[in-house]
């Protein structure tokens, strides 16, 4: 018996639904989806563990729902049960057009392209996916498909029933719409820091500002009368030294009012403050509109890359390209990037400038740590060696050229 999975599936989906195989769209190789008669069809996505951090399942299973109609050693089996990892599969919609696009694309090889019913389009693919016969035959699955063939060939009526053309252009116009929804809004964060905005991010520039701030500052020694007042400090800009007048008054007649002589010296000593701040600053900011057509375009490469076959899509990359007017002009966005490109060669090319200096110092670090390394590995031999007896030590001497060793002589004959 196959261990049990652990799936999450739409609400939506009837009883009715199955796990089938049909033909990936992207490797053209049988993958499971879950097809629902009545709401449609569903790829698994499966979402596992980091192989660092080993993780598994604790299932328990009820009476009911899963382990209805089983016997009573399957109910034991799968009373609990431990999974061997943490895999976790979900199911979430997918657009039927990707599911034929592989019995399209087996038709537009030829040279001459004719108009063909859809029966003929899936006869070409039956073989590479094993349930498609049986899946067209449920509800309406069919008319599913066919309505999503329309979008991506061209169309005529016969006599009993539609016939299809496959069209590059209609297909591109369907995937660059589909581009364009994703890009109204953000992208998924991973996505789009990791493909919009680092790939935006112009190089940063560092401005290093020198200033200086000359004090000057009064020291001295005072005698005061009550009469007297105290000279503040000065603060100066200029580079100086000042030095306050002495004054001394005597009075002439000792039956006068008293008043007592006043002698202020004062130093004034100049301090030199000079502080260096480096500005970093990006040297090119990039506009929404730029944003928005590197979100576009990622979005537009997503989808090829995971529904489309290589062959294909670098066909519709081309074409893109070239009809820049009607579906998306992204020559605003290759001249932003072409100018961060240049900006990034000459930061590191002045980069490079400034690594002579530094070279040494990092030569010295890597001695270092050379050093070190091999005095710890030094130290744990000698450790290994201290813990072995005399007769292991021994032993290690003996020459044993041309001996067989012991495993020799119990190999199979």
């Amino acid at each position: 018996m196959n261990p049990p999975k652990i799936f999450i599936l739409p609400k939506k989906a009837t009883g009715e639904a199955r796990i089938v195989s049909l033909l990936n769209p992207r490797y053209a190789r049988p993958t499971r989806y879950l097809v629902c008669p009545e709401t449609g069809i569903y790829e698994l996505t499966k979402v596992a563990a980091p192989k660092t951090t080993p993780r598994s399942w604790l299932i328990e299973c009820s009476a009911t729902g899963a382990l209805a109609g089983k016997t009573d050693e399957d109910d034991v089996e799968l009373g609990t049960y431990i999974t061997k990892g943490a895999d976790l599969f979900v199911a979430t919609p997918i657009d039927p057009l990707f599911l034929v696009l592989p019995a399209l694309a087996a038709a537009s090889k030829s040279e001459k392209r004719f108009f063909l019913s859809s029966d003929d389009h899936f006869d070409s693919i039956l073989q590479d996916s094993p349930h498609l016969a049986e899946v067209l035959r449920w509800g309406n699955v069919r008319r599913v498909l066919e309505s999503r063939m329309a979008a991506a060939c061209e169309t005529s009526q016969g006599r009993d029933e539609l016939m299809f053309r496959f069209s590059e252009e209609k297909l591109l116009n369907e995937l660059v719409s589909k581009a364009k929804k994703m890009a109204d809004q953000p992208l998924p964060k991973s996505m789009e820091e990791k493909f919009v905005t680092k790939v935006l991010e112009a190089p940063m520039l560092g401005v290093k500002r020198e200033a200086t701030l000359s004090v000057s500052r009064s020291q001295g020694e005072s005698v005061l009368t009550p009469d007297s007042e105290t000279t503040p400090p000065t603060v100066e800009s200029s580079e100086s030294q000042s030095s306050a007048s002495s004054l001394a008054s005597a009075t002439s007649d000792p039956s006068e009012a008293s008043t007592a002589a006043t002698s202020v010296t004062e130093e004034s000593t100049i301090t030199t403050v000079t502080s260096t701040t480096e500005v970093v600053a990006a040297t090119l900011q990039a506009s929404e509109e730029i944003t928005k057509l590197q979100r576009l375009r990622t979005a537009f490469q997503f989808i090829c890359s995971s529904y489309v076959m290589p062959a294909q899509a670098a066909e519709l990359k081309t074409m893109l390209e070239e009809r820049k007017s009607s579906l998306a002009d992204f020559a605003p966005l290759d001249d932003y990037l072409a100018r961060i490109a240049k900006m990034r060669q000459d930061a590191l090319a002045a980069r490079s400038m400034g690594d002579y200096s530094r070279k040494r110092v990092v030569d010295d670090e890597e001695a270092a740590e050379r050093a070190e390394k091999k005095r710890k590995k030094e130290e744990e031999d000698k450790r290994k060696k201290a813990g072995q007896s005399r007769g292991v030590r021994d032993l290690q001497k003996v020459n044993t050229r041309g001996m067989k060793k012991m495993s020799d002589f119990f190999k199979k004959k």
